[in-house]
């Protein structure tokens, strides 16, 4: 059974930074609400974010962030409702074992990243809030370093 906490890329120093980037980091930050904790993982020129609308169809997909800051807005809406719940577990350890990275594919200094969802976090009421979904991320080698420049996301998982 794999460690949700684990980086799955210990001998490939691409893989690994892109991993930390969009695994611990991202959780971190969306936990604790703070934009400044990955601010600096992301592409501002021509940055571009599709909004699959949990949609398996590419005709029902939106252009929900032409620009970095219109995607920093609605993640800081989605933090801020989530830290504002009450969850009956650790909500880290939930967001961890519902995350897969394993599959990234990099060509050059551009890297296909795919981020999948599937379980969920219980809610003290007995209710459980479903997490399951799966961003593909555009990362490409910026000034040095593994950074996002755009995703397409919110889509069904599984697709079909």
């Amino acid at each position: 059974m794999r460690d949700p906490f684990k980086n799955p890329f210990p001998s490939d120093s691409a893989r690994h930074a892109i991993w930390e980037m969009l695994v611990p980091r991202d959780i971190d930050a969306f936990l604790a609400a703070d934009w400044s904790m990955v601010e600096h993982d992301f592409v501002e020129e021509g940055f571009i974010g599709i909004d699959g609308r949990k949609e398996v169809s590419p005709d029902k997909w939106r252009l929900a962030f032409p620009t970095l800051s219109a995607y920093r807005e609605e993640w800081l809406r989605q933090a801020k409702d989530f830290a504002g719940q009450s969850f009956a577990e650790d909500a880290r350890t939930a967001i961890f074992t519902t995350t897969t990275l394993e599959d990234i594919e990099i060509e050059g200094d551009m890297a296909l990243v795919r981020k999948k969802f599937d379980g969920g976090i219980s809610k003290p009421d007995g209710t459980r809030d479903v997490m399951q979904w799966q961003t593909l991320y555009y990362c490409r080698l910026h000034q040095g370093r593994w950074k996002i420049s755009g995703f397409t996301g919110y889509l069904p998982n599984p697709m079909g």
